[in-house]
């Protein structure tokens, strides 16, 4: 793997940031429910049975799409307490199918997913350049604060502190500031990204 064309084409994305308008990763209309899900996965009482019943009911009721339906699955088999990577690969798989063949305006965000999903896997199994690609390429289809974070976790996770305060700086001065101000809110609360927290004057 070129680790250094990796860098090169992060660099080049949040260069031609003016050229591309970042994009919600969910639908508008489907947010409230997959929040929902998620905030399930991320409280106290987390049961991966009980989450898997709540995605599905909430596909059956027309909240969520095929698609996001996926994804939240996938994101409860990669959970910390469950750790099925297998069962999450092939959620991955599934859902880059069900993208394809919707198609539409949303496929690359769609995709986008897909790759965030797969560079979370990778990132997981301590493949930290396998999953700086795959960041990668989620960022190539959609420019998003999370896809962003992402790709600075990996590389902190690879050492390459220098690379990645550059990058902030970069995101800072290229970006429009309402991600700009997500991506901070998501360096201040994610423990991978400790060491990219500026110190208070």
């Amino acid at each position: 793997m070129d680790y250094a064309s990796i860098l090169d084409r992060i660099y080049q994305a949040v260069d031609e940031q003016a050229y591309f308008a970042p994009t919600a990763s969910v639908p508008a209309s489907q947010r409230e429910a997959a929040a929902e899900v998620m905030a399930f996965c991320d409280s106290a009482d987390f049961d991966a049975e009980a989450a898997r019943r709540l995605a599905n009911r909430r596909f059956r009721e027309g909240k969520v799409d095929r698609i996001r339906l996926l994804s939240l699955l996938h994101a409860i088999e990669a959970h910390p307490k469950v750790r099925d990577y297998d069962e999450a690969a092939r959620l991955v798989a599934e859902q880059e199918m069900a993208a394809l063949s919707e198609g539409g305006p949303l496929l690359q965000t769609n995709l986008a997913s897909v790759e965030r999903h797969r560079g979370v896997l990778a990132f997981l199994k301590q493949q930290h350049e396998v999953a700086l690609d795959y960041f990668s390429r989620a960022l190539d289809r959609e420019r998003s604060a999370i896809n962003l974070s992402n790709i600075l976790a990996a590389l902190v996770a690879l050492g390459e502190h220098d690379h990645a305060r550059e990058l902030v700086d970069s995101i800072g001065r290229a970006y429009p500031e309402p991600l700009v101000r997500q991506l901070t809110q998501i360096i201040a609360s994610d423990p991978d990204l400790a060491l990219l927290r500026k110190e208070s004057p």
